[in-house]
């Protein structure tokens, strides 16, 4: 850890002491993904540890609006999660040295220079790949007390949640790798090479090999029958006891030749590309029930993002900071519906082929009136994730609150662009009065719906052209 990162954990250390000891309230404000949802429950659970009086809300974007509702707000203190990147200005105008932003965004040089910004980028952090808002929370924490320790199990959903375990075979890096050590050591996680098929805990082998769409398997990904088909054939026991098994079930045999039958269906993949895409660390957390999807970090994490896409943010929270009575079965009731909503925003964007414009380096898609606001990130992901689209920008946009646009923007596997696209979606925002920012690989931006036509075109010229050089060079 560097000496500037720990005297900026002093520094907040110190603000939260003065809070407690003055009885100062305390307010946290986090983004509605799963690394915000994560990251303000940690924090939050922290607080609580040591006697704080503090709230916890979620917020989907961050806003001079809600930097004006600090200033009526009744608590004395502010701490910002997973957001506030580009409002340094309206935060000290409008709450003096009573703040601290905990993010992993890029941010400005100027930004960098305020004390109260606790940034993983000013620190020499890569903060989209080495640690997200969870682990910056989580690093907080723990320098409050090192009883946080436990809060590791959750900074490592935050990072899966934010795909951050970018390494070898999803494998994390940095800050993260530490992180889920210290998770591991406390018997917390289990790291295993193993198939990495959505719901491994809890769908019948058939359903999560129809889900994976990371890696996507044409044929195969969203097509239960066709999996089910070629299961049966392969002469794997599909059920026990009359209930269908689920991936973690399998033995090392049965997993080989789930590889070899999803192989033999898809020949022009070789088995060594398969099973590189396939097999991968898992994270799975023995202290939750087994068939639970709270037991696979991935899914733990899908299911924090549904709550936060589908507006009910305080189920993820609650569940984050230890409730496992009735929030459970409406969590994984809420993960149901969200992945029904992904399957018909997804058939209808294949099927409406008028809303894509592409070429040799991007991908346009036009949401509007299909995808809301709330899960462009999510289906922009899912875009970048097809094979077809291997090496493309994908930027996807749809009709946000109060007459505004909404943009995602994801680089897709082999891409080899060198834009930095949240730099690009600032400055395209900034040119035209919105706010935009994010990561290297993943970025969005908001505008007003009268200049969308001048924000296309300028995002063409400088998508288009700039990865045709950069592609040329």
């Amino acid at each position: 850890m560097t000496k500037g990162f720990e005297e900026s954990l002093s520094l907040f250390k110190d603000k939260i002491s003065d809070c407690i000891k003055s009885q100062k309230s305390i307010s946290i404000t986090t983004h509605i993904d799963c690394d915000g949802l994560t990251s303000g429950s940690i924090i939050a659970k922290a607080l609580i540890r040591e006697g704080a009086n503090c709230t916890l809300r979620t917020s989907k974007e961050f806003s001079k609006d809600i930097v004006e509702s600090f200033k009526t707000d009744s608590r004395d203190f502010h701490i910002v999660t997973d957001l506030g990147g580009g409002f340094v200005k309206d935060l000290n105008q409008t709450l003096g040295d009573d703040w601290i932003v905990l993010d992993h965004h890029q941010i400005s040089e100027e930004e960098k220079d305020n004390q109260n910004v606790i940034n993983a980028w000013k620190y020499g952090m890569d903060g989209g790949s080495e640690i997200c808002a969870g682990g910056m929370a989580y690093l907080a924490a723990m320098s409050l007390d090192e009883k946080n320790s436990d809060l590791s199990e959750i900074a490592v959903v935050s990072a899966l949640g934010d795909r951050q375990d970018q390494g070898d075979r999803k494998s994390f890096t940095g800050k993260n790798f530490e992180i889920a050590n210290t998770a591991k050591e406390l018997g917390l996680v289990e790291m295993d090479l193993d198939l990495l098929l959505v719901g491994r805990e809890t769908r019948p082998l058939a359903e999560a090999i129809a889900f994976t769409s990371q890696p996507f398997i044409e044929g195969l990904t969203w097509n239960k029958e066709t999996c089910l088909s070629i299961l049966k054939s392969s002469g794997i026991k599909l059920k026990e006891e009359g209930r269908w098994r689920v991936p973690a079930e399998l033995n090392e045999e049965e997993k080989k030749l789930v590889i070899k039958t999803i192989t033999d269906f898809s020949p022009d993949k070789n088995t060594t590309e398969v099973m590189s895409e396939l097999i991968g660390y898992t994270y799975t957390f023995p202290k939750e029930d087994k068939r639970s999807f709270l037991r696979d970090g991935r899914e733990y994490s899908t299911m924090l993002n549904s709550c936060g896409r589908i507006n009910r943010s305080g189920v993820g929270m609650a569940i984050c900071m230890g409730d496992r009575n009735q929030v459970l079965s409406e969590g994984e009731g809420i993960l149901t519906d969200y992945r029904k909503k992904i399957k018909e925003y997804m058939n209808i964007l294949s099927n409406e082929r008028w809303r894509l414009s592409e070429n040799e380096n991007y991908i346009m898609v036009n949401g509007e009136d299909i995808v809301p606001e709330t899960m462009t990130g999510t289906i922009s992901s899912l875009i970048a994730g097809s094979p077809k689209n291997i090496g493309k920008i994908i930027i996807l946009r749809t009709r946000g609150e109060a007459n505004t646009i909404k943009f995602s923007s994801r680089k897709s596997f082999g891409c080899k662009s060198e834009i930095n696209l949240s730099e690009l979606m600032r400055t395209a925002a900034e040119k035209f009065d919105g706010i935009g920012g994010g990561h290297n690989a993943a970025a969005g931006a908001k505008i007003t719906k009268d200049k969308l036509d001048e924000f296309l075109k300028y995002l063409e010229l400088n998508v288009v052209n700039v990865s045709s050089s950069s592609d040329h060079q």
